[in-house]
């Protein structure tokens, strides 16, 4: 088996060492444990659940570092997340309470028909590496309480925390085989969701893996797939009295985690009566934008993106956005050598012939100028995405046209594209999800409705359509 070495992209210390995982071994592992935890009532199931959320809770310092040192991310934001893992045990089970408990149905005399729900089986979660214990926790937990058993791999990018998570998992007390990880690179997430033992897969990552996921079981109808992709969203500035406000909340739709959200705001879309002033106000923040180390003082707006591979590709999709005719507004840079660091790029792609409808996952802001707000729509609307969309200013009227004609999962008004509440559906449409929303909703894919027709004896008769007795004897 290869060797395995997660680095901190701040400073290039290594952080963790491994090997890659026998992935058959942990899915039969699942597998053999899945019977009792399916039989297991739920409210010992959600009491387990309920020990791992306090466990974070109890070491919630040492998660938010290793977050930190993992990601790069500022320790503020690791906090955020640390946090957030800690109170989706609460929502995921109000959730499950809301969406798939048991309950009864209008029936016939005599009769009782009621709704249950069943878990699906065996479920393969994929994490990311932007939010390495938020993301892949959200499908984690709401799949536990519902029944199903576990294996997790995490992104290779970020295997400390997938490995912390699921020591928190066995310390409080969830029976073995019940949640997994297996570590390893794409080889290893091709293993898990090629074995035939697996009954669905939770991904969350990349267009590009998901549509491959989405071929590959696509005459597997059998198998649950929830898929949580990526984004090239819109966030619009129309009129407002506020400038300096509008321009805060686009750079921080923009710029947060260093541009590595998948609801962050790629486009930013602008009247052309206001654009000198949004734009000039926009670079105006992003010029004092601490970019730093994730412990430094004073703290970072940013740190780094997560390794050197991503920040030269995402440098070179500047120089390409350039060379296609985009006009640099503020140039992206690497103020560090040898470290994945960038200060934010924003360039003007308004007068591009074809511009590119991909996710470029990092701080870069492409900006297009608009004259109608048609034509804001209509730009905000030319993508295969669809995840979120913001608009900026603009009066009620306008906002209600806005959020009727938008292609998006999450539409906000004077607020950041990014920052989804975890109490509400996450998820999108087109090329950034297949109709799966996650968060409060993940309950709707982690189990399957069945419905029965019950009665305590047996009672039946047929009224029509029956011979008498008497000619049937003849």
């Amino acid at each position: 088996m290869s060797k395995l070495i997660s680095t901190e992209p701040a400073t290039g210390a290594v952080l963790w060492e491994g090997q890659e995982s026998d992935v058959d071994a942990a899915v039969a592992n699942a597998r053999n444990a899945w019977p009792a935890w399916a039989a297991m009532a739920l409210t010992s199931r959600i009491e387990l659940v309920r020990r791992y959320s306090n466990r974070v809770r109890s070491h919630s310092d040492q998660l938010a570092e290793l977050i930190a040192r993992e990601t790069g991310k500022p320790i503020w934001e690791a906090r955020t997340e640390a946090e957030s893992v800690v109170k989706k045990v609460d929502i995921s089970v109000t959730a499950y309470a809301e969406r798939t408990s048991q309950r009864q149905l209008p029936s016939q005399p005599n009769m009782r028909a009621a709704l249950r729900h069943k878990p699906h089986g065996v479920l393969a979660v994929l994490g990311p590496y932007n939010f390495p214990a938020h993301l892949p926790n959200g499908h984690i937990v709401p799949a536990l309480i519902a029944g199903n058993t576990i294996v997790f791999k995490p992104s290779e990018k970020t295997p400390a925390v997938g490995e912390f998570l699921i020591d928190c998992f066995a310390k409080a007390g969830l029976p073995a085989g019940v949640v997994n990880i297996v570590q390893g690179g794409v080889k290893t997430g091709k293993l898990l969701t090629q074995n035939e033992d697996i009954d669905g897969v939770l991904f969350t990552g990349s267009a590009q893996t998901g549509i491959a996921l989405n071929r590959q079981f696509a005459d597997r109808p059998d198998k649950i797939l929830a898929l949580e992709m990526g984004g090239n969203n819109p966030i619009i500035a129309w009129d407002t009295d506020d400038i300096y406000s509008a321009a805060v909340l686009i750079v921080q739709s923009a710029f947060l985690t260093a541009g590595q959200r998948c609801s962050a705001a790629s486009r930013l879309i602008v009247r052309d009566g206001i654009y000198d002033q949004v734009v000039r106000e926009v670079k105006k923040i992003a010029d004092r934008l601490i970019i730093g180390e994730p412990f430094s003082k004073p703290a970072p707006f940013m740190g780094p993106v997560i390794d050197n591979d991503t920040a030269d590709g995402l440098t070179e999709s500047f120089l390409a956005l350039m060379s296609a005719g985009g006009k640099p507004i503020k140039h992206m840079a690497r103020p560090i050598d040898e470290r994945p660091f960038l200060t934010p790029g924003i360039i003007d792609v308004t007068d591009m012939t074809e511009r590119p409808d991909i996710e470029l996952f990092g701080p870069i802001l492409q900006v297009i100028q608009v004259q109608d707000f048609d034509e804001a729509i209509a730009e905000a609307n030319n993508t295969r995405y669809g995840l979120s969309a913001a608009l900026i200013g603009g009066s009620a009227g306008e906002y209600n046209q806005f959020w009727s004609n938008s292609r998006a999962g999450i539409v906000n008004w004077n607020k950041m594209t990014v920052g989804a509440s975890s109490e509400a559906p996450f998820g999108g449409i087109g090329l950034s999800g297949n109709h799966r929303p996650s968060a409060l909703y993940a309950a709707d894919y982690c189990a399957y409705p069945v419905v029965s027709m019950e009665a305590e004896q047996t009672r039946a008769s047929i009224g029509v359509g029956l011979k008498d007795e008497e000619k049937t004897e003849a």
